[in-house]
């Protein structure tokens, strides 16, 4: 496949995988096998792991919406940069308590494009910590049960009084 449509290839994946209707299935022929994506300062690593990972993260977003804001490439069309938006209602995103609280999060995404129209990485930044502490804030002040990370990286109740 030609480097110059990687922009198009791009555009496939967000189409394709992140838009309704949200086909995780079509992870399988749009990433190589050995796909690795860094979001949060965490790496995933293989296909499977991925398409789970995104199965996961679309199931915390009830009326999912995802929105391409900019796409553009380098000049060797191997690194594609990307500017989106992810719409919805919270069903327990970021380990926050299922409320049904909108969510607007935008991010940007930096993709390696194999030769063969393949992608092989993706680099997220998202505004994950905004999200959260607004969840949590919301919650908070209705008086729901949160969830925090404990000191052994799992999560712990804390229970709100009426």
């Amino acid at each position: 496949m030609a480097r110059k449509d990687a922009v198009a290839i791009v555009e496939t994946f967000w189409r394709e995988v992140w838009m309704r209707p949200q086909n995780p299935d079509a992870i399988d022929r749009l990433v190589a096998e050995d796909f690795v994506i860094t979001s949060a300062g965490q790496q995933i690593h293989g296909r499977a792991a991925f398409k789970q990972w995104v199965i996961e993260f679309q199931s915390k977003l009830l009326e999912l919406e995802f929105e391409v804001i900019e796409t553009f490439q380098n000049e060797a069309g191997d690194r594609v940069a990307s500017r989106w938006r992810v719409t919805g209602r919270n069903n327990g995103i970021l380990g926050t308590e299922p409320d049904g609280q909108p969510i607007s999060m935008v991010g940007t995404a930096v993709l390696a494009v194999r030769e063969d129209g393949v992608l092989a990485h993706n680099w997220v930044e998202r505004n994950a910590w905004e999200i959260y502490s607004q969840l949590l804030l919301k919650q908070s002040e209705q008086g729901v049960a949160t969830r925090q990370p404990n000191s052994s990286g799992g999560e712990r109740r804390d229970a709100r009084r009426s």
